[in-house]
């Protein structure tokens, strides 16, 4: 009898030694197909990441070169109104008939003959356009400025 008590009592100790142990994991098992397609998903998301980063990085070269041709269009067109500008001004004073010469008078009082070199033209300036000179009419003085009344107090 001592024996079956002695098996008895090594059988509990037994028992309670393996329900102490932790519980065998259970193995998850996951189909390789599923990983392999998260794999790729992942791939051409980061492809996809990649290429949007590629795309945003032309557009902002398109925009530098539409900024800087802006510019050179805003700078020529300032240049080409500064240019008709001075074309619609110029011609309208190379217009301006310049003052005709007086044919010089000689010591026999000929026209044409001259004891002295010629005196050319005086060129009309931009602000004062040239008017021919009349022999005939004799210039006019300027009037006299009345004397200032005298202040009284």
């Amino acid at each position: 009898m001592k024996k079956t008590i002695a098996t008895l009592i090594a059988g509990l100790f037994a028992t309670a030694a393996f329900a102490q142990a932790p519980a065998p994991k259970q193995a998850v098992l996951v189909n390789n197909a599923d990983v392999k397609a998260t794999k790729t998903e992942t791939k051409a998301a980061q492809a996809d990441v990649k290429e949007a980063h590629a795309d945003a990085k032309t557009a902002k070269t398109h925009a530098k070169e539409a900024k800087a041709s802006a510019k050179h269009a805003k700078a020529k067109t300032k240049h080409a109104v500064k240019e008709d500008t001075a074309a619609t001004t110029a011609p309208a004073e190379a217009a301006t008939p310049a003052t005709p010469a007086a044919p010089a008078m000689g010591s026999s009082g000929t026209a044409g003959t001259s004891d002295s070199s010629a005196t050319p033209a005086t060129p009309a300036t931009p602000a004062t356009p040239a008017t021919p000179a009349d022999p005939a009419t004799p210039a006019t003085p300027a009037p006299e400025a009345a004397p200032a009344a005298p202040v009284t107090q």
